[in-house]
């Protein structure tokens, strides 16, 4: 799912051969500046700028995407792939959305017609920013004509390896070979699996064909010419260990243009504004300059910052983060008397803030929705929760940056993440950013595979992960894990990694769960089911799937089984929570089910209930132990997390296995013998949860203060 979506696409065609181009505008309408991501060669289309598009709507720009011809949603012609052709394309875009004049980033093959727009059509290029800088500036090295590289390019091997791949006949024959040796040449970063695997997805919209007349029609092209005519501000960003174009191309920019902005960015690869798309898109923002002139900015003196501030940052994956979060604020709140917390989070976890008086930063309004990302991943009943998180770069690289701008101000005196993936990720990826201690908190440790096929990928993200914490220590001031080192499961990161259970144990601290709830006694109990409006003698069963969308194939499995649970269970009332994204009408309830919408303080209907049925998510099946109330609880497939983590934990405080049901299991009848069977079966003994989980967080966390 993509964090910005275009305000407008369409095709522009070209005057001088009638090729159409596609394109898409993103951000205001009535922005006062336009940024135009220039198409890169057509080995991959316009959504290899995905990572860079949402930073820069949210500044306030407007922005400019497009595919080159041969890729994409663009035509593909037999012949026409020079420079000038697709000099000619951009332009026929600019003039077909009335832009006369807009800030130019180009990536790559891009850098060629991007000095050529801004050599000869200077009037309508205000910057031109370059990534990877391909341009014929250093004799004997690509893509120089005179380089061995483009020297064997129309040469026939019979078994070509290496470099000898990238060939015509090749390309032509075996195309996927290629692509193969070539795209880790791209990204040849360690643990880079998404972007390799991204760019082999966008290069199979092209073909081998087309790709060997992009070289072998591109024509003549005078770099040194068009430099000394370009008079707009040149930025250049180049990896100094990228081994497609040496970075003594950028080295020679320098040399050429004293007046360049050059970044090498050390250790970098071809593609830095994949694999190190934070780091690019602040460069790019600072080279070009804001999105609006005349704004209203405040900095606050350090003397006049006497009241203590704190960042929370909440993830919105399930609602029981943010009660718990409420819990650890208000105990911090009172270890740190005056204490200022904002809330960065997104609805419907905001809402949830509003309503318990808690101040929510206007920066979230910006961020982009997670959940109806898992949504649009999820089957019936079914989320690989590593895989859609690993398809939420877009996403979490956003999201960053938003809370970027929230912070840059450097008046907070902590920022905390609550799962705040993003967070954690690109600080240690951009340790320089950390300006104010950080705490850490998850409920979960390590990222498990579904299946082998997977092992190499989560292997790959847990060892990163590894090694970055390894590396820089000082980002994480706290590292908290919301449990008790039992309830971390024992297993490897992956082949030869150490053991999640030790690792986390050495570098977590565990204050035990973080309960926001008391237990509730008989008496307490009854005089909710009261409050509540539930009748003498009845069997009152909840349903709930938290808030995102994905448990509507569940609430319907539920809902088919009534008929048969009221049969078995005499009294039996079954109160429905579809949640915030679920529309309670879609559900086609029968007679004698509820069905509601959002419940606030759904916890109480837990306390109060003779059964729940619940998804599998930590939140609310810790809550309903904290209760002592019997419920079962159905985790999604291919969810690592509510699969293995979630129930480790539940057998350490006496829930019995039988309380997990398979989806495959949900059969009216099977399901309304469970359901029976669990309301007649005497009460489980559970361990009781910790109670002052909230406050031993707190206290670390005032530390820090």
């Amino acid at each position: 799912m993509r964090a910005s979506f275009p305000r407008l696409s369409g095709l522009a065609t070209n005057p001088t051969d009638g090729v159409k181009v596609f394109y898409e505008v993103f951000g205001p309408e009535d922005a006062e500046r336009t940024l135009m991501f220039l198409p890169m060669w057509a080995i991959t289309h316009s959504r290899s700028w995905k990572l860079q598009v949402p930073c820069f709507v949210n500044q306030g720009f407007r922005v400019i995407t497009m595919d080159h011809r041969g890729n994409g949603k663009s035509d593909r012609p037999e012949t026409g792939y020079t420079l000038e052709a697709t000099v000619q394309d951009v332009v026929a875009v600019l003039d077909e959305l009335k832009v006369e004049r807009c800030a130019m980033v180009a990536k790559s093959a891009g850098a060629r017609w991007g000095s050529l727009l801004a050599a000869n059509h200077a009037e309508r290029v205000t910057h031109l920013a370059m990534v990877a800088v391909t341009l014929p500036l250093v004799p004997g090295q690509p893509p120089a004509s005179d380089s061995e590289r483009f020297r064997r390019f129309k040469l026939r091997h019979e078994s070509p390896t290496g470099y000898d791949k990238y060939n015509a006949h090749h390309w032509r024959t075996n195309f996927r070979d290629f692509l193969d040796f070539f795209v880790p040449e791209l990204v040849s970063e360690p643990h880079s699996t998404k972007q390799i695997d991204d760019i082999t997805e966008y290069s199979q919209e092209t073909t081998g064909e087309i790709l060997a007349r992009t070289v072998e029609e591109a024509g003549s092209f005078d770099a040194l010419d068009a430099l000394g005519r370009i008079r707009c501000p040149l930025l250049a960003i180049h990896g100094s260990d990228d081994p497609v174009i040496p970075v003594a191309v950028a080295h020679r920019l320098k040399e050429l243009r004293p007046d360049a902005q050059v970044h090498i960015v050390e250790g970098g690869g071809h593609s830095p504004e994949a694999r190190d798309p934070v780091k690019v898109n602040l460069l790019i923002s600072e080279f070009i300059g804001p999105a609006r002139t005349g704004r209203l900015s405040t900095w606050r003196r350090a003397p006049s910052r006497k009241a203590k501030r704190a960042l929370f940052v909440s993830s919105p994956i399930g609602l029981g983060h943010v009660l718990r979060d409420v819990a650890i604020a208000r105990a911090l709140r009172a270890q740190v008397p005056g204490l200022q917390i904002d809330w960065l989070s997104q609805h419907p976890v905001t809402g949830i803030l509003e309503r318990r008086g808690e101040t929510v930063h206007p920066v979230s309004q910006q961020l982009s929705i997670e959940s109806a990302h898992l949504e649009e991943q999820c089957g019936e009943h079914d989320l690989n929760a590593f895989l859609s998180y690993r398809k939420m770069d877009e996403i979490l690289t956003a999201n960053f940056h938003s809370f970027h701008s929230a912070v840059s101000d450097g008046s907070y005196d902590l920022w905390i993440a609550d799962e705040g993936w993003e967070i954690d990720y690109f600080l240690h990826e951009n340790p320089e950013l950390k300006r104010a201690p950080f705490a850490w908190l998850t409920d979960f440790v390590g990222w498990l595979p579904n299946g082998a096929d997977e092992e190499r990928l989560t292997t790959s993200y847990n060892a990163q992960m590894l090694e970055q914490i390894d590396r820089f220590t000082h980002v994480r001031d706290r590292s908290i894990f919301v449990g008790n080192p039992r309830d971390v499961i024992d297993v490897p990161f992956g082949p030869g990694l150490p053991s999640i259970r030790d690792w986390t144990t050495a570098n977590f601290s565990f204050p035990g769960y973080v309960q926001y709830i008391e237990r509730a006694t008989t008496d307490v109990r009854q005089a909710l089911r009261h409050e509540l409006g539930y009748r003498d003698g009845e069997r009152v069963i909840v349903v709930a799937v938290g808030g995102t969308g994905v448990g509507k194939w569940l609430l319907s499995r539920i809902i088919e089984s009534f008929p048969m649970v009221e049969r078995r269970v005499p009294g039996a009332r079954m109160i429905v929570v579809a949640g915030p994204r679920i529309d309670p009408a879609s559900l086609n309830a029968p007679r004698g089910v509820e069905v509601h919408g959002y419940v606030d303080n759904l916890y109480r209907h837990f306390a109060a209930c003779d059964l729940a049925l619940v998804q599998g998510g930590l939140s609310s099946t810790m809550e309903l132990v904290s209760f002592g109330t019997p419920f079962l609880y159905f985790p999604l497939r291919n969810h690592f997390e509510q699969n293995f983590h979630v129930p480790l934990r539940l057998a350490n405080y006496g829930v019995p296995p039988d309380a997990k049901v398979d989806a495959a299991d949900t059969h009216p009848e099977a399901l309304a013998d469970r359901i029976a069977r669990t309301l007649d079966r005497a009460p489980t003994s559970l361990q009781p949860v910790e109670s002052d989980g909230a406050e031993r967080v707190a206290r670390s966390l005032a530390e820090l203060l």
